[in-house]
């Protein structure tokens, strides 16, 4: 046996073992995050750790001459995942296709819900990871007059959460700044809620790929253009 291979009883202490400390890094990184959350993830992070114990040499060196990939991989196939426990929540778990078949199927993305249809979800269900200003400050180094100015131009996605607060997704900084693009896709269609569910989830426009996962990849051009077909007339 490969001694690289984890099998039987072993792999599942080796699952818990990287959950296990998985969690204990989120409690660390963000105080806010929920047990709940903590937990599954740690579950995520443990099984795949484990999955990868058992592929073949050939396959992990083939995995070893991706790494540059590995994070937009990793990031699909996390929004594949929610995507698919958001339609068991709202299916019931009785009848829902599995997440294999989900993740692997080669479908047409699904419609985007209707702007009045956000207003009553919880932003974290469908934005991801937001936070406040006091939070951008202390942790990515952005100030909050900078974070107002890049407001007041619309180059940073700003949702309301309750009265008159504001949060942002984390996932349009790199590097402390709103990833270029933004600005453009906000300026056509308009509403941010409706233009966050657009670049987060896989586009028709672009054959299925993320639209900001190509943003981040400086693909900017492209987006632009699927953002003014998508876009309300």
């Amino acid at each position: 046996m490969n001694r690289f291979q984890i099998t039987g009883p072993g792999q599942d202490d080796f699952a818990d073992m990287v959950a296990e400390q998985v969690e204990r890094a989120l409690a660390r990184y963000d105080e806010a995050i929920n047990q709940s959350t903590m937990v599954s993830v740690g579950k995520i992070a443990g099984g795949i750790a484990a999955a990868v114990t058992l592929l073949s040499p050939k396959h992990r060196r083939a995995i070893d001459t991706i790494h540059a990939d590995l994070p937009a991989l990793a990031s699909k196939f996390v929004r594949a995942l929610a995507a698919e426990a958001a339609r068991r929540t709202e299916a019931g778990a009785a009848g829902a296709a599995s997440p294999t078949q989900v993740l692997l199927a080669d479908e047409p993305p699904s419609p985007l819900p209707q702007s009045d249809d956000l207003e009553s979800m919880l932003i974290e269900d469908w934005a991801g990871r937001v936070a406040g200003s006091t939070y951008l400050e202390e942790n990515l180094r952005i100030a909050r007059s900078t974070l107002h100015r890049w407001q007041r131009r619309g180059e940073v996605i700003a949702l309301r959460k309750g009265g008159r607060k504001h949060v942002f997704p984390l996932a349009q900084f790199v590097d402390g700044r709103p990833v270029a693009g933004l600005r453009d896709v906000l300026s056509l269609i308009g509403n941010p809620r409706l233009a966050w569910l657009w670049l987060t989830r896989p586009a028709a426009q672009l054959d299925g790929r993320i639209p900001l996962d190509l943003l981040r990849a400086d693909q900017v051009g492209e987006v632009i253009q699927a953002a003014r077909v998508f876009a309300p007339s």
